[in-house]
């Protein structure tokens, strides 16, 4: 009990109502992340090269892009609710009000799920071979503007961050599709 209560002591940045989910989402992502990265240790050298592993590690990268794609609406949701063109429709807009909020409250949790699988993507692409095309090259630049981007969501919370959540999350928004879609 006194471990639980100094834990959410340090944890204080993270409001109460989110705090107990954003603790399953990083005790999920740890066990998956240690899991898979056992396996994946444990694979045969010869197995690193085929094709099926290039699909492992495809796998990876697509279910983090499912999982941003939540993350993100948090952001287009919100653009949307703020037009004008809403207060024609308020029965659409209500449902998107809605929408909104339960992609707010999953936002964090989803973010980190997200950051997890992104981890184990990486780990799989040199595993089986880094090469130096624009697809790796843009994938790594946009590991490289995630980074930055978990600290000033801690910052958000306590309203210090000067908005680099958004801008850093922005840029990495952009490089995300580039990598995922060029």
């Amino acid at each position: 009990m006194q471990l639980f209560n100094s834990l959410t002591k340090k944890m204080s940045w993270i409001p109460q109502k989110e705090r107990i989910w954003v603790l399953v989402a990083i005790s999920a992502s740890f066990l998956l992340v240690v899991w898979q990265l056992w396996s994946l240790l444990h694979l045969p050298t010869a197995a690193l090269h085929d094709r099926r592993f290039e699909h492992t590690f495809k796998n990876y990268g697509s279910n983090a892009r499912l999982a941003l794609f939540f993350v993100l609406a948090n952001y287009v949701l919100a653009a949307i609710i703020k037009q004008r063109v809403w207060d024609r429709w308020s029965y659409l807009k209500k449902g998107i009000v809605t929408l909104l909020r339960y992609v707010k409250r999953w936002h964090t949790p989803a973010a980190i799920i997200a950051i997890s699988l992104i981890v184990l993507h990486v780990v799989a692409v040199f595993l089986y071979g880094f090469k130096w095309d624009f697809n790796n090259i843009s994938g790594l630049l946009a590991l490289l503007v995630l980074l930055p981007v978990p600290v000033s969501g801690l910052f958000r919370y306590k309203r210090i961050d000067r908005k680099w959540h958004m801008r850093s999350g922005l840029a990495f928004a952009v490089l995300f599709l580039i990598h995922a879609f060029l």
